[in-house]
C-alpha cells in the first residue's frame, strides 16, 4: 500500500512539473453588474489588452454570448508559456500604477465585474496550432465534454481520427483542443474545444449533415462498444461572437 501511495504521488508530482513547464491558456469568465458590461469592455479596449501585453499577457480572444446576455458575461482567452510565466506576468500587471489607475477610474461610480471564474488549459496533442489574428468566424462554439472515468483517451482517439476531419466535412473549422492541466477540478475526464461558424444557418446545417453522416454513425458505434464516452447531459455548447477588440475574429 505504501507503495502504490509513494508512486501516485511521484506520478502526480511529474504532472506537477510537466503542467509547469507547458504552455498554458487561460479561460476567464467575468461576470459583470447590469449596466456595467459596457464600462467593461470599455477598459479592455482601451487599457487592459495594452497593459496584458506590455507584460507578456497574450490576448487571444475575447467572446460574449451570441444573442441575449442575461448575465453580462464576458469570456476570454489569454497564453502564457508556461504556468510560471502567468504567474509573474499577473503579479506584475496588477502591480503597474498604469493599471491601477486605469481600474480605480473605471470603478469610480462602482464595480464592473461582479465574479471571476478562471481554468487553466493546455493543448491536446491532436489540437490545430491557434493563430489569434487569424480569420475563423464570426461565430464560434465553445464545447465541454465531460466523460466518465477512465474514457477521456478514447474520446481523444475519436476526435484524432475521426471526427477532426468530419467536422471538417460540414464545414465547421476546428481551432483549438484542450485538455484541463492536471490540478484542475475534472481534469481527467474533461475535454474543452473550440469550432468556428460562418453564421447561425451555417453552424445548424454543419451539425445536422454531421450527425446524419453514415462514417460519423460508424465511428460513433464502434468507438463506444463498451459504453458511452460522454455522461449523460455531459456535453455543453455555447455559441459566442467576438467583441470588437478580440485578436481572433
Amino acid at each position: 500500500m505504501l507503495a502504490a501511495f509513494i508512486a501516485t504521488m511521484t506520478l502526480a508530482a511529474a504532472e506537477a512539473a510537466s503542467d509547469s513547464a507547458s504552455p498554458v491558456y487561460e479561460m476567464r469568465v467575468y461576470y459583470s453588474p447590469e449596466g456595467k458590461l459596457d464600462n467593461l469592455h470599455a477598459r479592455f479596449r482601451d487599457h487592459t489588452l495594452r497593459i496584458f501585453e506590455k507584460h507578456g499577457i497574450k490576448s487571444v480572444a475575447y467572446f460574449v454570448p451570441a444573442g441575449e446576455n442575461p448575465e453580462h458575461k464576458l469570456i476570454y482567452f489569454l497564453s502564457f508559456p508556461s504556468r510560471a510565466a502567468r504567474e509573474k506576468a499577473w503579479k506584475e500587471f496588477f502591480a503597474d500604477p498604469e493599471w491601477q489607475k486605469a481600474a480605480r477610474e473605471s470603478e469610480a461610480n462602482g464595480k464592473i465585474v461582479q465574479k471571476v471564474e478562471n481554468y487553466f488549459l493546455t493543448p491536446t496533442d491532436y489540437s490545430p496550432k491557434l493563430d489569434p489574428h487569424q480569420s475563423a468566424g464570426p461565430l464560434f462554439e465553445l464545447r465541454t465534454y465531460r466523460t466518465p472515468e477512465g474514457k477521456l483517451e478514447k474520446l481523444d482517439e475519436r476526435f484524432k481520427e475521426h471526427t477532426m476531419e468530419l467536422f471538417k466535412k460540414h464545414g465547421m473549422e476546428n481551432l483549438i483542443y484542450w485538455h484541463k492541466m492536471s490540478d484542475q477540478k475534472d481534469a481527467e475526464t474533461t475535454l474543452v474545444y473550440l469550432l468556428g461558424h460562418k453564421d447561425k444557418a451555417s453552424f445548424e446545417k454543419s451539425w445536422d449533415g454531421f450527425r446524419q453522416d453514415p462514417e460519423w454513425v460508424k465511428a460513433k458505434t464502434a468507438s463506444e462498444k463498451e459504453g458511452a464516452l460522454t455522461v449523460g447531459g455531459g456535453v455543453k455548447s455555447e455559441l459566442l461572437v467576438p467583441t470588437d477588440y478580440s485578436p481572433l475574429k
